[in-house]
């Protein structure tokens, strides 16, 4: 996975609300399992209309989404983190998410920053007004940084570190592959263990 420190571009203002996994990309771009290949998906319903925020010129090359309220609600569709991310954006800005999404965005390296709704609506107005507004969206300080202004976030520590280095949650797990071993075999031998599931039981 691609490590996330300090990112800088510009960005999409999407003024909408109670954005669902389905809108974000209807399910009959979902045919395949693989990560990418789902750029033209996004939004698909959308995308039509000329007038839509990611076919205009201005906001054309966007790698930072300010969406609106509730952002990803609905199915838990891995394919929406992934259709965002092949389109291009490295980081979502919203008031808030909806749990299951944001937990597959932190975990597929897509970053979701919780900001002000009355932060977004000063975002949304500024890209509407100067397009092509540049955002540094920074890990390490965990900030949000546009002209003179500097708006903090949270984020837990795990997830934040995790996101600095690259790791996907399997990396993170197996770094402590010695000690689940050593584990394994200190354990009482009576009880259930793992086993390598490309080796048949029979």
């Amino acid at each position: 996975m691609r490590p996330f420190t300090v990112h800088t571009g510009s960005a999409a203002p999407l003024r909408r609300s109670d954005v669902d996994t389905d809108q974000i990309i209807p399910g009959r771009f979902c045919a395949t399992h693989g990560r990418t290949g789902y750029a033209d998906g996004l939004f698909g319903d959308w995308r039509a209309d000329p007038e839509f925020v990611l076919n205009r010129p201005q906001h054309q090359g966007a790698t930072i989404l300010v969406a609106g309220e509730n952002f990803g609600t609905g199915s838990s569709r891995e394919h929406a983190v992934w259709a965002l991310q092949d389109y291009g954006f490295r980081v979502v800005l919203a008031p808030r998410f909806a749990d299951i999404f944001r937990a597959n965005s932190l975990m597929g390296g897509l970053l979701t920053v919780t900001l002000a709704q009355a932060t977004v609506d000063e975002l949304w107005d500024l890209l509407d007004a100067v397009p092509g507004t540049t955002i540094t969206v920074d890990l390490e300080e965990l900030s949000v940084r546009w002209r003179a202004r500097r708006e903090p976030f949270l984020l837990d520590g795990d997830t934040r570190a995790r996101l600095l280095s690259g790791a996907s949650p399997i990396d993170s797990t197996l770094r402590f592959a010695a000690d689940i071993e050593d584990y394994e075999q200190r354990r009482r031998p009576h009880l259930p263990v793992s086993t390598d599931a490309r080796v048949s039981p029979l």
